[in-house]
């Protein structure tokens, strides 16, 4: 059992802010470099993430540069409200999660700011796209595959992150009958054997099983686990303190098997399972070489999504294991590719063995870090709880 260090966490949260003070001015515009070295663009969803961690670390010259950031999305958002994929590119579009980021980053930056009206006319803008990326005219929205911030796996129709993101910044921005649509059409028991009755809408809860689905679209559905988007469902208070619960032990359960059969050394779950593999129906040729089983989108360890799930630890009130996978987490934020600085803050691990495999000094790596020790420490999730009251 991991034991909270205090100096551990103070050393870890220090090499943190040094990450995002060093990778808050790039060569693009000024604008924030994704990673120290091996990403110099502004990416906007790391950017969106990142909010989260520089909003709790209080730092100035971390929140002029978000503000910026913002701005400057607002400034090259699309007429009918998309945002692009990149900060300063206008034209690189198609993402699926980069328009509802800004929307939430909006929305805890004017929490931060106290500025109520920051980018109004934007987020109206924002807002009605989002309304029109539903397949249905409802509530939930659909997606291209690779189209969210796994661009190497297949996500299409109705994907749990994207809209769990969604969900999140309607209750931040005050559209509580839109969010209650969205937790309506979402927690519908429909996924059940490849068979849809016409009267009865999609949604993603797994029958039988406690998570939600990585994505569902009429007959079609997939099963497997998505650590992210499950996470967000229990920070964002779609998921009952009871199914929170039964979500969170049986991601505990199923990585004691995976460590027991070898599969997984890191005591962090992946961010996906189980892996597929080349055998399975939904294996694409293109993963034997990107996207291979315990690596990258396809069950590798992300420090970022891990701290959103140390923080729906401490949401669902299991402060002994969020303080345990906080301990895990500080341990693994320390290794790198290059092994040349102390604190590595790598891009994804690999679950087999535990080996950096990214980049080093990742952005939203040591912002979800930041995030994640504070929720721990206060025992409180800032934001999420306004979210889910």
């Amino acid at each position: 059992m991991q034991t909270l260090n205090r100096q551990e966490i103070e050393d870890a949260k220090k090499a943190a802010l040094e990450v995002l003070l060093h990778n808050a001015h790039g060569p693009y515009h000024g604008l924030p470099r994704t990673a120290g070295w091996g990403y110099p663009e502004p990416y906007t969803r790391d950017l969106m993430f990142s909010i989260l961690g520089v909003a709790v670390s209080g730092n100035r010259r971390l929140l002029d540069s978000i503000r910026r950031v913002l701005e400057t999305l607002a400034k090259n958002q699309t007429e009918h409200g998309h945002i692009p994929s990149l900060v300063h590119d206008k034209d690189d579009r198609g993402a699926s999660d980069t328009t509802p980021l800004f929307l939430l980053g909006v929305g805890i930056f004017r929490r931060v700011s106290g500025e109520s009206d920051f980018l109004r006319e934007a987020v109206e803008k924002s807002l009605k796209w989002m309304e029109y990326q539903s397949p249905s005219d409802r509530y939930l929205v659909g997606q291209q595959p690779t189209s969210d911030w796994r661009d190497e796996q297949w996500v299409p129709g109705y994907g749990l992150f994207v809209n769990t993101l969604v969900y999140s910044c309607l209750r931040l921005l005050g559209r509580h009958e839109r969010a209650d649509g969205m937790y309506r059409e979402m927690s519908r028991f429909t996924i059940a054997g490849g068979i849809m009755h016409h009267h009865v809408h999609e949604g993603l809860v797994v029958k039988h099983k406690p998570y939600y689905a990585l994505w569902s679209y009429k007959i079609h559905s997939s099963e497997r686990f998505d650590l992210l988007g499950n996470s967000l469902a229990i920070l964002s208070g779609i998921a009952s303190p009871s199914r929170a619960e039964r979500i969170i032990s049986w991601i505990e359960e199923e990585c004691a098997e995976m460590r027991e059969r070898g599969v997984l050394t890191v005591d962090l779950p992946p961010n996906f399972f189980p892996f597929i593999k080349p055998e399975d129906t939904d294996w694409r040729a293109r993963y034997s070489e990107y996207n291979r089983p315990g690596e990258y989108h396809n069950g590798g360890i992300w420090p970022f999504i891990c701290g959103f799930y140390v923080a729906a630890l401490v949401a669902a009130k299991r402060y002994t294991l969020a303080r345990e996978k906080l301990m895990a987490l500080t341990h693994n934020i320390k290794i790198s590719n290059t092994g040349g600085v102390d604190f590595g803050f790598n891009e994804w691990i690999k679950a087999q063995d535990g080996k950096p495999m990214g980049q080093d000094w990742q952005t939203w790596s040591a912002a979800l870090y930041l995030y994640a020790v504070s929720c721990v420490e206060e025992k409180r999730t800032p934001f999420f709880d306004e979210i889910r009251r």
